[in-house]
Formats: structure tokens, C-alpha cells, sequence
């Protein structure tokens, strides 16, 4: 196999692990955000899902920049959408695809794509933060702020990785950008457990009650370990900080190969949340990309 062909495929399997992702992401309830059991927010499901298959393409486009791919996907998405659906997954994801082109022998390798990836943020330039400032006002996020350095509004002076390294303490996809993404990866192992397969998807779009379980699962930790930015950005600290802890409680209970949708108080939470208009959108933004990290890595083979 030549250099081309084995990109070929790695690209392919990227694609292929990032709809399926996404078509996880709203498979399985997850509390204040939406899914196929529960709309909310003024969204549906079949939204995120439309809006995944159109920025599929520009995110995995050949020889994009991340910054080409945020840009490009944001837009197709809004095109299908009309709406935000998946900035903060594009943010995540663009890097990981930009490292599967750029090193595609470190797909099956968790040591090797998590290289891969910093590879890659370690390079991201100027043109690359002029690009997702333009995807990011265009998508306009809720909650979205001013900043006192490298305000999105205003032209970028400094790469991306540097950009998002100044945001870094109030949200979590900028945290990511700096750190690195192995503090993701190695939660969402644990989370999803040895056995977790994220590919090949069931024919027909159906999904297993083990595998939505275990999506549902990685959602609870991600939600009890971090304050979800979103949250914070719109309700503040106190109010992401209870979200935090009642994920935790439910976490305890969610150990089965059957999931919580079926227990009428977590779709009672989930009801409440929405009525609330508390979405914790960050955290399905990293649930999307810890799957696709699985997929792509060493337990999703």
C-alpha cells in the first residue's frame, strides 16, 4: 500500500467514525441536551444530523488548513441548518482530522494519533485563527462574550493555538487546544470500557442498547468532571457547578449495559434542564470528539 492510498483510507475511516459520532451524540438521551427521545432548545436531532453530513466533507477536506476546515464546515453546516449545531465539535474535531491525513499510520494507535494531534497544534498559525474567528462570529454561539485579548470580533494578531491558550481557563475546547488531547482520550476509555466499538454502525442507522449505554455513560463523566463552559457562559458558575454535581449522582447509577432512558427521573432531569434553557452543549461537543478519538485510536479497533 502507497502513501496515498493507506491516506485514502484512514480519511475514509475518519470520515466514517465522525458521522458515526455524531449519529451517537443524539441516539441516546443526554439531560438539557437534545437527542432523537427528546428535541429541545428549539433544535431536533435530525438537525445535528444534517448538520454533521454536510461539514463532513470540508472537515475532511485533502490539504485544508484547520482553520480552512473549521471555516468550510461551519459553513456547510449553517447552510443545512440554518442554525449553530456543531461549532464546538468542528473546533474539536478539525485538528484530529487534519492529523489522520497528515499521519495516517497513527490511525489504530492511541500513542500515535494523540502524537499526531499535537503535531499539528503545535503548528497552527495566524491564517489558521483568522479562519475560526470568521467561523466562530458566523456561528455566534450562545453566551458568547467579549474577550479582553483576541476578542473573535476583532482580526486575530496570534496563532490559534496561542488564541485559544488565553481561553483556556474558561472553556474547555480551548483547554484542549492547549493541553493536548490526552486527558479526553483517557476519560473516554475509561467511560466507554475495553470492549466499546465505535465503527462499523448498524445497517439501517439502528443502535444497541450496550452502545448507547455506554455513550450515555462517557456524556455523565465528562458532565461530572468539568463545568460545562456553555453553562457557565449563560448561567454561571453556581448553576454549571450543580449540573456538575447532579451528573455525578447519576453516574453512580448508570453501571448497566441498559442505559438510564427508560428511568422516568432522568428524563424528568432531562425535561427540567430544557425547560430551564440550561444546555450543557460543551460537553456534547466532547462527547462527539472523545468517540471519534476511540474510533480512530487503538480501543475502537
Amino acid at each position: 500500500m502507497n502513501g496515498t492510498d493507506a491516506q485514502q483510507m484512514a480519511m475514509q475511516r475518519a470520515k466514517a467514525c465522525f458521522l458515526r459520532a455524531c449519529e451517537l451524540d443524539v441516539a441516546v438521551r443526554k439531560p438539557g441536551n437534545v437527542s432523537r427521545a427528546s428535541p429541545g432548545h428549539g433544535m431536533t436531532a435530525e438537525l445535528f444530523i444534517a448538520s454533521a453530513r454536510a461539514a463532513c466533507e470540508p472537515l475532511f477536506a485533502i490539504g485544508a488548513s484547520v482553520g480552512e476546515r473549521i471555516e468550510g464546515a461551519v459553513e456547510a453546516s449553517w447552510a443545512a441548518a440554518g442554525c449553530n449545531t456543531n461549532l464546538g465539535i468542528l473546533l474539536l474535531c478539525a485538528p484530529v482530522a487534519r492529523a489522520v491525513e497528515s499521519q495516517p499510520g497513527a490511525v489504530g494507535s492511541d500513542v500515535g494519533l494523540l502524537a499526531a494531534i499535537e503535531g499539528v497544534l503545535a503548528t497552527l498559525d495566524l491564517s489558521d485563527s483568522e479562519a475560526a474567528y470568521r467561523a466562530i462570529a458566523r456561528a455566534h454561539p450562545g453566551g458568547l462574550g467579549s474577550a479582553p485579548e483576541e476578542d473573535v470580533r476583532q482580526p486575530p494578531s496570534i496563532g490559534l493555538r496561542e488564541a485559544m491558550a488565553l481561553a483556556a481557563d474558561r472553556d474547555s475546547i480551548a483547554r484542549l487546544y492547549r493541553d493536548g488531547y490526552g486527558t479526553l482520550f483517557g476519560l473516554a476509555t475509561a467511560s466507554l470500557g475495553a470492549g466499546f466499538t465505535l465503527l462499523p454502525a448498524p445497517q439501517g442507522g439502528a443502535t444497541d442498547a450496550p452502545t448507547t449505554a455506554a455513550v450515555q455513560r462517557l456524556y455523565l463523566a465528562l458532565l461530572g468532571t468539568v463545568a460545562d463552559s456553555h453553562i457557565v457562559r449563560i448561567h454561571g458558575e453556581a448553576v454549571a457547578h450543580s449540573v456538575m454535581a447532579a451528573a455525578q449522582g447519576w453516574q453512580a447509577r448508570a453501571g448497566g449495559s441498559g442505559g438510564l432512558d427508560a428511568d422516568p427521573e432522568f428524563a424528568a432531569w432531562d425535561d427540567a434542564l430544557k425547560a430551564s434553557r440550561i444546555n450543557p452543549g460543551t460537553t456534547a461537543d466532547l462527547t462527539v470528539a472523545a468517540l471519534l478519538l476511540v474510533g480512530l485510536g487503538w480501543h475502537g479497533t
